[in-house]
C-alpha cells in the first residue's frame, strides 16, 4: 500500500520500483517520510539519582545542559530491542508491513555486536525478508545520514520503501565515575519509513565530516586499533571519552553552518521553516541556533530535559514527538540538524507529508509499553 502522500493512481511499477506520473508523464521520484515512531525505556534516571552516584548536582547539571533525567534501558536490552518497537511504530503510521521493505538501514555507535549488523538482527525480529540491512557508525549524525542514503534508493528507483532507525544504548558505554560525560545521555530509538511522495519530501541535505577532530569525541578500545584486553578494561578504555570544550565550540559553528547550507539549498530562508529539529545535545547549543534564526520557542523542537542526549536517536525521538503532539501538519517546512563524533554533521530540509494526528498524546502510552528484549 502507497504511503501517505501517494496515491496508486499516481504510481507504477518499474522493475518493481515506483515512478510517479504527472499528467500522464512520468517524472523523478521525491522520496519523503510516510512514516515515524519511537521508543525509550521504562527506567528513568534524574539528576537527583545522580546526585547519589557521583560529585554531582541537579542544579550544576541543568544549568550546564538543560537536562533533568534521562532514560536507561533494561540489562536484557541491546540496540536491536529498542529499534523493534520504533520501527513498528514508524511502518503503522506508514501503512505498510514488514512485507514492503526494500531495505532497513541503523544508525548506531553501540550495535548488539561488532557483527551482525544491527540492521540484520532488526530485519529477523521484525520479518522483514524483502528487505537488505545494514549499519550506519556517524554518531549523533547518523539519522539524518541514514535519511540521504535511503533517499537516494528511492530517487534513484532502487528501492521503494526504506526503513532509517536510529539506536542508541549509551549507558552500556558511559563512564559512570566521571560527572562531565555521565550527565549527558541517554538510551533511546526513533525510527522514519523514506518512500515515494507526490507532495512535499525532501528537498536538500548537507552531510559533512572532519576527520581532524577525530580525538575529541571517541571510544578508544574494542576495535582494531586498540583491542580488548585486561589492560584496557582496567584504563575504562571501553567507555566514550569527550572533549567539551571543543566539541562545545565545533557544535555551535558547525549547527548554524550546516543549517543555513541545508536551507540555501532548498531555496529558502528561515522565514519559510515551520519546525528546527536540533540534535539534542546540550539545551546552549539548540538555543544558539534558535538566536541565529530567531525562531519563536514553538518552533523549535527540545526533549534533551526528559532524554538527554540520546545520540542517533536524538533527531528521530524529537521529530516524532513533533508529530504525535500534532506540532507538523503536511506541507510544513522542517530543518533536521545534528553533529557528532567523527567529526561529523547532517542537516535536512523537507516539505512534511505525514496527516497530523492532532495531538492524542499516544507519544508515551505507544513507547513505554513495549520493547521487550526478543532473541
Amino acid at each position: 500500500m502507497p504511503g501517505p502522500g501517494l496515491q496508486p493512481e499516481v504510481a507504477e511499477a518499474v522493475c518493481g520500483f515506483p515512478r510517479v506520473r504527472v499528467g500522464g508523464e512520468r517524472v523523478a521520484v521525491r522520496a519523503g517520510i510516510l512514516g515515524t515512531g519511537a521508543y525509550v525505556p521504562e527506567q528513568v534516571l534524574t539528576n537527583f539519582d545522580l546526585e547519589r552516584r557521583m560529585d554531582t548536582s541537579d542544579e550544576w547539571i541543568r544549568t550546564r545542559t538543560g537536562i533533568r533525567e534521562r532514560r536507561i534501558a533494561r540489562e536484557d536490552q541491546a540496540a536491536s530491542d529498542l529499534a523493534h518497537p520504533a520501527a513498528e511504530e514508524a511502518l503503522r503510521v506508514a501503512g505498510i508491513g514488514p512485507a514492503d521493505l526494500d531495505g532497513i538501514l541503523v544508525a548506531t555507535t553501540t550495535p548488539d555486536h561488532v557483527f551482525p549488523s544491527t540492521a540484520a538482527l532488526l530485519q529477523r525480529k521484525l520479518g522483514a525478508w524483502n528487505a537488505w540491512a545494514f549499519d550506519m557508525s556517524a554518531a549523533c549524525s547518523g539519522f539524518i545520514y541514514g535519511l540521504a542514503v535511503a533517499a537516494s534508493f528511492v530517487e534513484s528507483g532502487r528501492a521503494r520503501h526504506v526503513l532509517v532507525v536510529g539506536a542508541e544504548v549509551l549507558s552500556r558505554i558511559t563512564d559512570w565515575e566521571d560527572r562531565t560525560t555521565a550527565v549527558l545521555f541517554g538510551d533511546g530509538a526513533g525510527a522514519a519509513v523514506v518512500g515515494p511522495v507526490a507532495e512535499g519530501g525532501f528537498l536538500s541535505f548537507v552531510l559533512g565530516a572532519d576527520g581532524g577532530g577525530a580525538d575529541l569525541l571517541v571510544l578508544p578500545a574494542g576495535g582494531s586499533r586498540l583491542p580488548a584486553s585486561r589492560r584496557t578494561v582496567e584504563e575504562r578504555q571501553h567507555f566514550l571519552k569527550m572533549n567539551g570544550r571543543e566539541v562545545f565550540k565545533f557544535a555551535v559553528r558547525i549547527m548554524a553552518e550546516a543549517s543555513e547550507e541545508a536551507l540555501r539549498r532548498a531555496g529558502l530562508t528561515k522565514d519559510d521553516l515551520d519546525l528546527l529539529v536540533p540534535h539534542q545535545a546540550n539545551y546552549r547549543i539548540i538555543d544558539a541556533a534558535q538566536e541565529r534564526f530567531q525562531l519563536p520557542s514553538g518552533k523549535v523542537v527540545v526533549n534533551l530535559d526528559r532524554y538527554g542526549n540520546m545520540s542517533a536517536a536524538s533527531t528521530p525521538v524529537a521529530l516524532h514527538e513533533a508529530y504525535r503532539a500534532g506540532r507538523l501538519s503536511p506541507g510544513n517546512v522542517v530543518l533536521l540538524v545534528a553533529f557528532g563524533g567523527g567529526l561529523t554533521w547532517a542537516a535536512t530540509v523537507l516539505r512534511w507529508s505525514v496527516p497530523s494526528p492532532l495531538g492524542t498524546g499516544e507519544f508515551e502510552t505507544a513507547t513505554l509499553a513495549r520493547g521487550k528484549a526478543e532473541p
